[in-house]
């Protein structure tokens, strides 16, 4: 055990990838077997994320020290690369037909997203700013919500009802596009550039346009990207310095 502790402690990063990918595997798994695919792989793996993280303290498992590469592959830096990552393989002509439009959609898109959470944070009993803009932000995205929260000084526990708002949203999300896609027309680049803009959550619009056409995918994505990017911005500093003002 020693001997095998010693490897891993000089290797921690490296084990940290085999973790997630055995974590993706079994989260494939089950979302194959058990759901049809209708509850896409990467929201199991979160919650399979969150609940490993009670096994930690203030950095969750990766306060354990044979997983301390865990710090380091969910850090900011490799968040962020990520998350640019999922817009690679859009056409640039497609996505200036977006123009105003896709604009438009994202601005909305994080006001409303963050006004529903307020809703639900209110309705939790929440009454301080901090709390209030973290869960709102964490109805989002779920990576908007954890930012918001470090940002602002949130609880742990504040910080975890964001990220579970957020995984909420991304599996009605993935299972109800496929549904309603057709009603919506969602059947070009420029829709889907336009409603990857207005939900944002970037797995949860991956899975939903892959299960109706996967070369929306990528549009999608590029839009949901700079929602998440957008809601970092606005949801710490104009969204709550508005809830200040208004008393909360």
């Amino acid at each position: 055990m020693e001997i095998i502790n010693d490897v891993i402690g000089k290797n921690g990063l490296i084990f940290a990838f085999l973790l997630v990918g055995v974590i993706m595997l079994l989260s494939a798994w089950i979302s194959k077997t058990f759901t049809q695919k209708r509850i896409p792989a990467v929201a199991i793996a979160v919650i399979i994320g969150l609940a490993l993280a009670f096994f930690g303290d203030k950095k969750g498992i990766s306060d354990v020290t044979i997983f301390a590469g865990m710090a380091l592959l969910g850090g900011s830096m490799l968040r962020d690369f990520a998350v640019v990552a999922t817009a690679m393989g859009a056409d640039i002509s497609k996505i200036k037909q977006a123009g105003l439009a896709g604009t438009i959609s994202l601005f909305v898109g994080v006001f409303v997203s963050f006004f529903v959470g307020v809703v639900i944070a209110i309705s939790l009993g929440y009454s301080d700013a901090e709390s209030i803009a973290t869960i709102g932000a964490g109805a989002c995205t779920y990576i908007v919500g954890p930012v918001t929260g470090s940002a602002l000084g949130a609880s742990s526990e504040v910080i975890a009802i964001s990220v579970a708002t957020g995984i909420v949203k991304t599996i009605f999300l993935t299972i109800a596009t496929p549904i309603i896609a057709k009603r919506i027309k969602l059947d070009n680049p420029h829709s889907a550039m336009v409603f990857g803009g207005l939900l944002g959550t970037t797995s949860g619009v991956v899975a939903g346009l892959a299960a109706t056409d996967e070369k929306l995918v990528p549009y999608g994505a590029l839009t949901a990207t700079f929602f998440t990017g957008l809601g970092c911005l606005l949801c710490p500093s104009i969204f709550y310095l508005s809830l200040r003002l208004f008393g909360f």
